[in-house]
């Protein structure tokens, strides 16, 4: 009897120390247990409503999206009814086929000579403003000249300007030079409205690859731009992927400016999707073809930026192996 008692008594203290320590102080758990890895109910619960909030948010910003596309697939006459249909029941592709083939108005384009004419101007505001910015943002990251801060200061003072306040100074300019209703005058402006930002984006990732990368290149035999090119601009490409995306947005879904100097059959998408919204056939807009119009131009963006999206990640992760 004795012996189950001393047993019991020794048992019962080992657990206690086993809990408390040495001196009466609690256990912490021991780095990498099964009880340190597990995280706490407050952090569980905070994770889960953060979780919450961010599906919230992501159906909010997604469901806009999939009621256009669901409009563009529902007939006109169910569009307006007072019983909105969440899933295109009676799915009809003739909204698609008017959004195609009708001109915007009597006069104007149709949508794939809108989309040419976007296309043409989107790429050559690409690859000037990836051109130029890049030349910049090298010049203002690298070298140290008279001018230099003031430069920087005036491209963060000309990106802070509106576009929409200098719209009769642009018009009256472009009128003079001739470049109204042309592709060359809209390609000019874009390329002005885009750089700015363009080149203080690029500075930062210019500025973020290390000078000593190019000496070290230099002192293995390589000249300077040898060093250059075959060194530094392979850790750039991601940063004029990234930059090239923000530059083909804005091109492509820039309005004000296209709406003010282009006319008839040198519209781009957007004047062309609001001269199709504003004419109306029998007294009413044809929403089911206006829905299929913006699909239509939204789908070059989405997958412009899911084919460059791979590559940009891909390039960073490479970035970041090589440096």
């Amino acid at each position: 009897m004795s012996t189950q008692v001393n047993a019991a008594t020794e048992l019962g203290t080992l657990g206690v120390e086993e809990v408390l320590g040495e001196g009466g102080r609690p256990n912490t758990p021991r780095k990498g247990s099964i009880s340190a890895r597990r995280p706490s109910p407050r952090k569980v619960a905070v994770r889960t409503l953060l979780n919450i909030a961010a599906a919230i948010v992501f159906a909010m910003s997604v469901f806009p999206v999939y009621w256009m596309v669901n409009m563009s697939f529902t007939p006109n006459s169910d569009i307006v009814s007072r019983t909105p249909s969440f899933l295109p029941l009676d799915l009809t592709f003739s909204n698609y086929i008017t959004a195609w083939t009708r001109e915007a108005a009597p006069g104007q384009t149709d949508f794939p000579h809108a989309l040419g004419t976007t296309v043409t101007v989107t790429a050559g505001v690409l690859v000037a403003t990836l051109l130029f910015a890049f030349l910049a943002s090298v010049a203002v990251a690298r070298f140290r000249f008279k001018g230099r801060r003031a430069f920087i200061v005036a491209v963060l003072v000309v990106q802070m300007i509106p576009g929409e306040a200098m719209m009769f100074t642009i018009y009256g300019m472009l009128d003079d030079w001739r470049l109204i209703n042309t592709l060359l005058g809209l390609g000019i402006v874009y390329t002005a409205t885009v750089i700015p930002f363009t080149i203080w984006t690029l500075r930062g990732f210019v500025a973020g690859v290390p000078a000593d990368l190019e000496e070290a290149a230099m002192i293995d035999g390589c000249t300077k731009s040898q060093a250059f090119w075959r060194v530094t601009f392979p850790l750039l490409a991601p940063g004029l992927v990234a930059t090239g995306i923000f530059a083909f947005i804005q091109a492509w879904n820039e309005f004000t400016m296209a709406l003010l100097l282009m006319n008839g059959y040198n519209l781009t998408l957007m004047p062309w999707l609001n001269a199709f919204q504003s004419s109306s056939v029998g007294g009413a807009v044809n929403w089911g073809a206006v829905m299929a119009g913006s699909t239509l131009i939204a789908l070059p963006v989405i997958i412009f930026f899911l084919i460059v999206q791979g590559r940009m990640t891909g390039g960073l992760v490479a970035g970041a192996v090589k440096g």
